[in-house]
């Protein structure tokens, strides 16, 4: 079926005049085509426009540019965060290894002082490790890892590399109880190294000093003065470092002079101690004296004796 012609449109009209102002829209078309081949106003105009509805495209693509920038903000900030939280691991881990580190040197330089004093002085020793602390009111106590299993007997003395800790109070199988030398309980017979004097050095309530009640008054005994082990009693031997003089006071008595000192051993900070042995001694009677003399060659008549010896006698 053939399509009907459309009455309404001016432009395909079939009379005169509608042909006619088809070619006047042909000739005005190349008349503009020949211009914009010559000067560009279509270029020129095409430029305009873009540049007037770039701004509309933009606002256009506003919604779109936002939630892209939101998405990516988004990723990055999950991003960061993540890494951060990694890093702040990181920084946890290594500050936990170089603080471990550092312990470990501090306890390798406690071992070597220990092993120092033990080389020397040439003790007989036993090192054990402090596995627990019992600092009550009136009790001041350690355990170490070691006990009746390993040779450990009760009033065995306890040292470490600076001086007396205590002595062991009580011995289990596997572990053992050192009363320290600021016990109130305790008292260990102690010397004034620059004067000789010889007395008794008790514990504290405190637990950080150690008393000397007994000092007489014309005895010269003087801030900063050294306390060694007497050896009296035999259960400490003599020299070990107890403690420094701090104050000189009269007692309250007025009959005695009271000394506080504070002890030469790191009660509070030694991980690792000391445990001393009886020394040993020679059994029996003392070697023989090796026989001394001038040596055989220049004894009278050894050098007649040695050439008969050789069969060389004269006829």
């Amino acid at each position: 079926m053939a399509r009907a012609r459309d009455e309404s449109s001016p432009l395909f009209a079939g009379n005169a005049a509608g042909t006619l102002r088809l070619i006047v829209y042909l000739a005005l078309a190349m008349v503009l085509m020949v211009l914009d081949h010559r000067n560009g106003w279509l270029w020129r105009l095409r430029d305009t426009a873009s540049a007037v509805v770039e701004p509309v495209y933009r606002l256009a693509g506003l919604p779109a540019v936002g939630v892209r920038t939101m998405s990516v903000a988004f990723a990055d900030r999950q991003r960061l965060t993540e890494q951060n939280q990694r890093l702040r691991e990181d920084l946890l881990l290594a500050n936990a290894k170089l603080n471990r580190m550092a312990a470990v040197a501090e306890q390798n330089q406690r071992l070597k002082e220990l092993l120092d004093t033990q080389h020397s002085l040439d003790l007989n020793v036993q090192l054990a490790r402090v596995i627990g602390v019992d600092l009550g009111a009136y009790r001041y106590q350690l355990t170490l890892n070691m006990g009746a299993r390993d040779g450990v007997r009760p009033g065995q003395p306890v040292i470490d590399a600076h001086g007396v800790m205590g002595q062991v109070k009580e011995v289990l199988p596997t572990t053992s109880v050192v009363m320290l030398i600021t016990d109130p309980a305790h008292a260990i017979p102690v010397v004034v190294e620059r004067t000789g004097l010889r007395t008794v050095a008790y514990g504290s309530r405190d637990g950080d000093e150690l008393a000397l009640p007994t000092i007489p008054l014309a005895a010269d005994v003087r801030v900063g003065d050294k306390l060694l082990t007497s050896g009296l009693g035999g259960r400490f031997p003599p020299g070990f470092p107890v403690g420094d003089v701090r104050s000189v006071a009269p007692a309250p008595t007025g009959m005695f002079l009271v000394a506080l000192a504070k002890p030469a051993a790191d009660i509070d900070r030694s991980e690792d101690v000391l445990l001393l042995h009886d020394q040993a001694e020679p059994d029996g009677p003392p070697a023989p004296v090796k026989p001394m003399g001038p040596p055989s060659q220049l004894a009278p008549g050894g050098s007649v004796g040695a050439p008969a010896a050789a069969g060389k006698v004269k006829p």
